[in-house]
C-alpha cells in the first residue's frame, strides 16, 4: 500500500542514530494452512475481532488471529502482563504526524520498547528492540524476476540480481533487496512513500549493509542484515545505523 505524507518540521538536533549495545530479539511462528487454533481467539482485543470479520477467507483469517496471539503471548512475557491486557497502536506517522500509518507500538503498558510485525504465508515475525526497528520476510515462491525488477530494483540491483542464474539463485538474489527494502521502510515508519527503486541495498553483499533513507529528525541511515528464516523463507532486519545489536532470532513457541 503506497501511503502520501506532507513532511511536518523536525528538532534537527534530535539523534539520528544509536550507538549503543542494543538486545535485540526477533521471534517467528508457524502459521497454519487455512486454520487457527481456537485457543487463540479469546486473546484478541474487540477492535481486533471487528476487522477479523472483515477478513474474507480461511487463510487470511488464519494468518490474523495467529499473529495476534502470537505478538501477544511474546510481549505479555517480556513486559509482565496479561496478553488480554496489551493494548496496540501507532507512532504518529514522523513523517506528517498522522497517527494512521505510522509504525506499530504497545500503547498499554508503557514501555520504551519499539516493535515490527511481518508476517507471509506460513510465517510471521515479530521484532523487538529498544531502538527504531524493521524487519520483514518473504517466502521463496515462483516469482517473475524480470517483470518485478524494474519497478521495484536500483540499476545496481538488477545488473546484479539478473546475472544470478535463473531459478532459485536469483529469486534468492531479488528477495534479498526486496526484504532489505522493507525492512527499512517499516524502521523509517512512514510507509512506502519512496521509489523503492531508488533505495539501494547492495544485495551481492552478505551484510551488514548501509540503506540510505528517511526523514527529518530520525536516522537518515540503517544497518540492514539478513538473519536466520526457515528453509524457503528470506528475513531482513533493519536498525539506525551504529546500532550494535545483541540479535537473538527464536521460534515461538520454544517448547
Amino acid at each position: 500500500m503506497t501511503t502520501s505524507c506532507t513532511p511536518i518540521p523536525q528538532d534537527n538536533d534530535a539523534p539520528t542514530s544509536c550507538c549503543q549495545p542494543a538486545d535485540v530479539t526477533v521471534w517467528w511462528w508457524d502459521i497454519p494452512t487455512g486454520t487457527y487454533d481456537p485457543a487463540d481467539l479469546p486473546l484478541l482485543d474487540g477492535a481486533e475481532r471487528e476487522r477479523l470479520q472483515r477478513l474474507r477467507t480461511p487463510e487470511s483469517k488464519a494468518i490474523y488471529v495467529t499473529c495476534r496471539a502470537a505478538v501477544r503471548r511474546i510481549l505479555s512475557g517480556a513486559l509482565q502482563v496479561a496478553p488480554e491486557e496489551l493494548e496496540f497502536g501507532r507512532l504518529p506517522c514522523p513523517g506528517c504526524a498522522s497517527p494512521e500509518h505510522g509504525p506499530p507500538t504497545v500503547l498499554r503498558p508503557a514501555t520504551d520498547l519499539r516493535i515490527s510485525i511481518t508476517h507471509t504465508t506460513g510465517l510471521g515475525m515479530l521484532a523487538v528492540a529498544p531502538v527504531p526497528v524493521g524487519v520483514d520476510a518473504e517466502g521463496a515462491k515462483n516469482l517473475d524476476v524480470e517483470e518485478l525488477a524494474r519497478p521495484t530494483l536500483t540499476p545496481e540491483e538488477r545488473q546484479y540480481v539478473l546475472s544470478r542464474p535463473p531459478g532459485e539463485e536469483r529469486t534468492r538474489a531479488f528477495l534479498r533487496c526486496w526484504t532489505r527494502k522493507e525492512a527499512v521502510l517499516k524502521a523509517v515508519g512512514i510507509g512506502i512513500t519512496v521509489e523503492l527503486n531508488t533505495l539501494e541495498t547492495g544485495p551481492a553483499s552478505e551484510g551488514p549493509v548501509t540503506v540510505a533513507a528517511g526523514v527529518e529528525g530520525g536516522p537518515a541511515e540503517w544497518a540492514v542484515r539478513q538473519i536466520p528464516a526457515p528453509e524457503g523463507w528470506s528475513a531482513a532486519l533493519a536498525l539506525p545505523a551504529g546500532t550494535r545489536p545483541n540479535l537473538r532470532v527464536r521460534k515461538w513457541p520454544t517448547g
